[in-house]
């Protein structure tokens, strides 16, 4: 058995960065930009009022008056040169006329036909957004996976397409004679296939497009059949039938079909059987059939394999561990690293956590009520609450 550091490792070197790809910017929204985007214009592009009022120009005071001389809104900029004396009423993003200094604000202002006098205690703030406020023509943005507030920013940059990372395509095989899809009639010895809808979720959300394919069953033909489906896929997952029992025939028919098998078996908990490769043109990653390994599995090694594609720097591949306290006790732990189910709870400083009593890998009840993933280190010792640990978020 390999450590979880070395099979990332392994899994990591299996795929590369893929194509960019030029796409519409309402499309863009999760997507990952590997390359910064560039403004060529400043924001505001001129010096703007911020607020509805009069333009004015020098010093003005309590009780002057201006005599107004026009008007300027968003998008109709006024063409004269504002003299002392004068006023323009403008308003909120118009173009400052030449000559302004400073807009005063409409409730700060006693009109009387063309004429404005300021009030007294009149706010003496300029209300003027200057010209590249926002930011100068030349302002680079990311590389980033794109948020809606990117997209805002992108926009007023003026980038109506933008180069993003394909998107991964991912094709996901459950096997089994034992399973079928949830809405079907099930018989007395099968039960309902459920890894393959959180695996689904979870590697679209991080961005990649994903290939729900049919359920191989325990034959050398039909998985044969399930992996020709696959073709074209970036990263194939397949679910059971990775260990080394009579029935379990992934690893046998992948090789057949070229598989270059990298590792197989890992010194952690639950997860133990992940197999890895490549096969054909893709990466293959073999993960245990129980649900809750299964997911752990793809938290590990699946979604930093995702990130990998989609261009991320490697520093943002892996999820990183947080710290926190038990706020229960924890027994000795043994040869394998465990990832134990838990819950976090709010504390003084760091958060308490406590690990669910139940860590069967089949128990996805106790998997939907945790949040994170206690580490417990391989021959980790037991540890009192109030220890310092290790955790994932999940």
């Amino acid at each position: 058995m390999i450590s979880v550091d070395e099979a990332l490792t392994h899994c990591l070197a299996l795929v590369e960065s893929l194509p960019v790809e030029p796409i519409p910017l309402g499309q863009c929204a999760g997507r990952f930009m590997p390359a910064p985007a560039v403004a060529s214009r400043a924001q505001p592009p001129f010096d703007a009022s911020a607020m509805d009022g009069y333009a004015v120009s020098g010093t003005p005071a309590a009780g002057d008056s201006f005599l107004v001389v026009g008007e300027a809104g968003a998008g109709h900029q006024w063409a004269g040169q504002l003299q002392p004396g004068q006023a323009l009423r403008i308003f909120t993003g118009a173009p400052l006329p030449t000559g302004a200094t400073r807009v005063i604000i409409q409730e700060d202002v006693i009109r009387t036909g063309d004429q404005i006098t300021i009030k007294p205690a009149a706010d003496d703030s300029t209300h003027i957004r200057p010209a590249g406020q926002d930011f100068a023509a030349g302002y680079a943005l990311g590389p980033r996976r794109l948020r809606p507030a990117d997209l805002a920013l992108l926009a007023a940059m003026n980038h109506p397409t933008v180069p993003v990372t394909r998107r991964p395509v991912v094709a996901l095989i459950a096997t089994g004679d034992e399973l079928v899809m949830p809405g079907e009639s099930p018989g007395p010895d099968q039960i309902i296939a459920s890894n393959s809808f959180a695996l689904k979720s979870m590697c679209e959300a991080e961005g990649a497009e994903l290939r729900l394919l049919p359920i191989a069953r325990d034959t050398e033909a039909s998985l044969r059949t399930v992996f020709a489906l696959a073709a074209g896929a970036d990263l194939i997952i397949t679910t059971g039938g990775a260990s080394v029992g009579d029935h379990d025939l992934v690893a046998k028919v992948a090789q057949g079909l070229g598989l270059d098998r990298k590792f197989w078996k890992i010194a952690m908990r639950p997860g133990k059987p992940l197999m890895a490769g490549r096969m054909g043109g893709a990466a293959l990653l073999g993960l245990p059939g129980n649900p809750v390994s299964s997911i752990v599995c793809a938290h590990l090694f699946v979604l930093p394999m995702i990130r990998k594609m989609l261009g991320l720097p490697a520093q943002a591949l892996a999820a990183q561990p947080r710290r926190a306290v038990l706020a229960a006790p924890v027994g000795a732990n043994g040869p394998r690293t465990h990832y134990m189910r838990a819950r976090l709870h709010p504390g003084p400083g760091l958060p308490g956590i406590t690990a669910d009593d139940r860590q069967d890998s089949s128990l996805l009840t106790v998997l939907a009520a945790a949040d994170a993933l206690l580490i417990r280190p391989i021959h980790d010792p037991a540890r009192p609450a109030g220890t310092e640990v290790a955790y994932l978020p999940i």
